[in-house]
């Protein structure tokens, strides 16, 4: 097992990749990682020779177990165990005791693996443009992979918390994933639950830091995780669900458009197919809120095409170009008649030369569950351009059923 003195990591943060970094063999790690844990194994596995001791032991027996798991599962031994403790506990774990959650971790973790994978993607594919750069270095981080990382690797089984849904959650989806056979870039069957993807961010920020953030040795150690790594290939093969949305919708005729909107921290993505509303999606990530509506639209749109499912039926009169006529001043009316501070317009957006001006507006209104904010369409006129914002808002609160 690989120790963290043998590493020699030095504390520079600004670390110079090379290319042979990513030609380096594999580091040798367990057959374990590789097995994919069955309905049978996981609902078993109290009885297994792998399974955690009795807690008549304790609690703190228990963590000792967990993190000497969770270390050879990465074929790394930790100088400080209570960075991988910390990377493993929950927020809703509660023993009467004291303890940090995998929060701070977590916020390291998605940067460290986003920078990491972004080299790695530079440097193997040379000629791809960063759209596609973009994508594959997405596919290889998405919840979706980290999650089945989680599960096909067993980390999930070391989670320590007190939230009896998320269990059945977990195991939901771990059973999917032991179905599956091929890699899943945008999803499978059952939505992977966000705890899966938190764990392997944190548990791969323990690393770094453990490291004294070098992030060359972390690839080192991680990469084994990872496999297999997400590639151009891959996505080609299961082509990614907004350019299917778009091409199918083509095919027909109709236009798509993609409206985005903010509900406090939330990212929320909306589809809608010639002015009606289709599907929408949400995450913490603006590109993972627009990932799951378009996936949300596809299994609509796959059942009929044209589609019924317009249920924005508004009273409002609604013109060829989607918007509310008069939609500030409703937007006035309606903040007044739920008690909401008054509607807030910014400028995104003033473009072109004085005779071809182009303003892009954003709205955003206070509710009791936060603030909601969202851009209009382009306009040639500030007053347009404001109108069209609160067009869409006036679309989004009907959505989120606030009116």
């Amino acid at each position: 097992m690989m120790n963290a003195m043998d590493l020699d990591p030095q504390p520079d943060i600004f670390t110079h990749w090379c290319t042979d970094l990513y030609n380096l063999p594999m580091p040798s790690v367990s057959p374990f990682l590789y097995t994919i844990p069955t309905a049978t194994s996981l609902s078993s596995s109290s009885s297994s020779s792998s399974s955690p001791p009795s807690t008549s032991g304790g609690a703190a027996d228990d963590m000792a177990y967990s993190i000497r798991s969770v270390e050879e599962i990465l074929s790394y031994s930790f100088k400080d165990k209570s960075l991988l403790e910390e990377a493993l506990t929950h927020s809703s774990y509660n023993n009467g005791e004291s303890f940090k959650s995998y929060q701070r971790l977590e916020f390291v973790g998605d940067a460290v693996l986003g920078l990491a994978l972004s080299n790695y993607v530079f440097l193997a594919y040379p000629n791809l443009e960063p759209g596609q750069l973009s994508s594959l270095r997405a596919a290889n981080i998405s919840t979706e992979k980290l999650a089945r990382v989680a599960v096909r690797h067993g980390l999930h089984r070391f989670i320590r918390h007190s939230a009896a849904p998320l269990h059945d959650k977990v195991k939901e989806f771990a059973d999917a994933v032991s179905q599956e056979d091929d890699t899943v870039v945008y999803g499978g069957l059952v939505k992977a639950p966000k705890i899966l993807a938190d764990i392997v961010e944190s548990v791969a920020a323990a690393i770094y830091v453990d490291l004294n953030l070098d992030l060359q040795q972390l690839w080192v150690i991680f990469r084994a995780l990872l496999e297999p790594i997400v590639t151009l290939e891959d996505l080609q093969k299961q082509p990614q669900p907004v350019t299917m949305l778009f091409e199918l919708c083509q095919k027909q005729g109709k236009q798509v458009d993609i409206k985005y909107w903010k509900n406090g921290e939330k990212n929320v993505a909306t589809v809608y197919v010639d002015g009606k509303f289709i599907a929408s999606g949400s995450s913490e990530k603006k590109e993972t809120a627009k990932l799951n509506a378009a996936k949300q639209a596809l299994l609509k749109l796959s059942e009929s095409m044209p589609t019924n499912a317009g249920r924005l039926d508004f009273s409002f009169g609604l013109n060829k170009s989607f918007e509310i006529d008069g939609a500030k001043q409703k937007l006035h009316e309606l903040c007044g008649k739920k008690k909401w501070p008054k509607p807030i317009y910014s400028l995104e957006k003033d473009e072109g030369p004085p005779h071809d001006k182009k303003y892009v507006s954003s709205v955003q209104i206070r509710t009791v569950d936060g603030i909601l904010y969202i851009e209009g369409d382009e306009k040639s006129r500030v007053k347009e351009a404001q109108n069209s914002a609160a067009s869409w808002i006036i679309h989004a609160l009907q959505e989120s059923n606030y009116l």
